[in-house]
C-alpha cells in the first residue's frame, strides 16, 4: 500500500476538543505512522496538501441495519439473499460517502458482508456484524402476523431477516453459539416490544431472566457482550442487571434507570433520527399500519432521554437505525443530538465512545500514532458547526479507510 501524507491540516483532537493547527499526518500500511508538524513523505508517498481543512477520525455509526432496504422489514425477510445483498450495497456506499468508516451492524448483516467490505470486494463502512438479532416468540423479530399457523417461516435463516426466534435458555445458548460461530462480532437480544414489529407493543419485555442471563454468559464466554433493544425503564433496568452492556434506543429512560445504567457501566445508544423518518417517510414507503401507530409512544422523549443519561454520567455512542429510503438521514443523528448537548460531546460520542463500544480504543475514533487510518479532511470546524458533516458528506472533502483514499476532491 502507499504511503500518504496529509500536510498542513487542523488535526481535531476529540479528547480535549480542540484543533491542533499546522500538523502532518502519515499513513502507512493501513495505520497512522506520525502525526507532527515535521513529519516527512517517504519516496513515492502520495501527498494531500490540506491547507485550511480540519482532519478527523472517521465517523463510528453503533446501530445501523446494512440489509434493511425496506420499511417492511418482514418483505425483506423474505426476499432472495442475493437481491438483498445487492440492494444492501448502495446502503453501505452510502455510509462511507457520509464520512462513517466504522459501523456495528444490529441486526441482518452477517460475516460475509463485513467481508466484502474488508477485502475491498465493495465499498462501504467496516462492518461489526451481530448476525441474527435474537427475539422470543411474539418479540421484536418475530414479523409473522396473527394467524392459526405459526410454524416458523424459512425466511428466519435468509440473510435479509434482521432477526431469529428462539425460545428456552438451552436454546437461546445455542443460538449465540451458531450466531459467534457465523461470525457475529457481538451478541443482540431484543428486550423489549418495538415499532417496526407487529405483535409486540412498546411496553412488553423480551425474554424472561434467565434466558437473558444465558445469552450474556454465552457471549462472555467468546469474549464479546450482548447490546439489547429496550424502551421502557423496566426493560432497561432489567437488561442491565442480567449484564447486558449496551441499551439500544431506550427513549423512555427515567433517571433513576439512567443511574442504575452509570453504575453498572452500561452505555446507552440512542437513534434519535430514526423515528423522524418513520414518522415522516413511513407511511409513504410500505411501514405497516401497525407500527406507524407507535411511533408517537417513542418519538417525542429521545432528546429528554439523551439528557437524563448524560446528567446521569451514562456514556452514549452514536445510532441511526434508519431504514429504506431514510438512510440518507443518517448524519443527521449529529444535529439532532448538537442541539441538546453541544457538538463536541456528540463528536466524541461518534468517535471515541463508539470505539470503546466496539472495543477498539485507540485504533479506531481518533487521530494518533497506532490509530487505525480511518479519517475525514472537513471543509469547516465540527466543533463550531456540525453542519460541516451533513448533507451527505457534501463538506467532507476527503475520505480516507484503512489507509486507502476513497474520496479526494481537494
Amino acid at each position: 500500500m502507499t504511503a500518504l501524507l496529509i500536510e498542513n491540516s487542523r488535526v481535531l483532537d476529540v479528547h480535549a476538543l480542540n484543533l491542533r493547527s499546522g500538523l502532518s499526518v502519515l499513513v502507512q500500511d493501513g495505520r497512522i505512522a506520525a502525526v507532527g508538524a515535521d513529519v516527512q513523505a517517504p519516496a513515492g508517498a502520495t501527498v494531500i496538501d490540506a491547507k485550511g481543512m480540519t482532519l478527523m477520525p472517521g465517523l463510528i455509526d453503533c446501530h445501523v441495519h446494512t440489509v434493511a432496504s425496506s420499511f417492511n422489514l418482514g418483505t425483506v425477510a423474505k426476499m432472495p439473499n442475493v437481491f438483498v445483498m445487492l440492494r444492501s450495497l448502495p446502503i453501505m456506499k452510502g455510509m462511507l460517502e457520509r464520512g462513517f468508516t466504522s459501523v456495528r451492524d444490529a441486526g441482518g448483516a452477517d460475516w460475509s458482508l463485513a467481508e466484502a467490505v474488508r477485502t475491498g470486494l465493495v465499498p462501504g463502512p467496516r462492518i461489526f456484524p451481530s448476525g441474527k438479532a435474537l427475539s422470543q416468540t411474539g418479540g421484536h423479530a418475530d414479523f409473522r402476523q396473527r394467524n392459526d399457523d405459526l410454524d416458523v417461516c424459512s425466511c428466519a435463516y435468509k440473510l435479509g431477516n434482521i432477526g431469529r426466534v428462539v425460545d428456552g435458555v438451552d436454546a437461546c445458548r445455542i443460538a449465540v453459539r451458531e450466531e459467534i460461530l457465523k461470525g457475529a462480532t457481538q451478541i443482540k437480544v431484543m428486550a423489549s416490544g418495538g415499532v417496526a414489529s407487529p405483535n409486540d407493543p412498546i411496553g412488553n419485555l423480551g425474554y424472561s431472566e434467565a434466558e437473558l442471563r444465558a445469552v450474556v454468559e454465552e457471549a462472555s464466554n467468546a469474549n464479546t457482550y450482548v447490546m439489547a433493544h429496550a424502551y421502557t425503564p423496566r426493560a432497561i433496568a432489567r437488561a442491565v442487571r442480567c449484564g447486558v452492556r449496551t441499551i439500544e434506543h431506550g427513549n423512555l429512560v427515567d433517571a433513576p434507570t439512567a443511574e442504575l445504567m452509570a453504575e453498572l457501566g452500561a452505555f446507552m445508544v440512542p437513534t434519535l433520527i430514526t423515528y423522524e423518518g418513520l414518522a415522516n417517510e413511513g407511511e409513504r414507503y410500505g411501514l405497516p399500519a401497525a407500527s406507524i401507530a407507535k411511533i408517537d409512544s417513542v418519538r417525542g422523549q429521545g432528546r429528554a432521554a439523551i439528557e437524563i443519561l448524560a446528567k446521569a454520567g451514562v456514556k452514549m455512542g452514536l445510532g441511526s437505525d434508519l431504514l429504506a429510503e431514510t438512510h440518507y438521514l443518517q448524519a443527521d443523528e449529529l444535529q439532532l443530538r448538537a442541539d441538546v448537548l453541544g457538538n463536541g460531546p456528540v463528536l466524541q460520542q461518534a468517535t471515541l465512545i463508539g470505539a470503546e463500544i466496539l472495543g477498539q480504543q485507540g485504533q479506531l475514533g481518533e487521530v494518533t500514532a497506532g490509530a487505525m487510518a480511518d479519517l475525514l479532511l472537513v471543509d469547516g470546524n465540527p466543533l463550531t458547526d456540525i453542519g460541516c458533516l451533513l448533507n451527505q458528506g457534501e463538506r467532507i472533502r476527503a475520505i480516507v479507510k484503512d489507509g486507502a483514499i476513497f474520496k479526494n476532491t481537494l
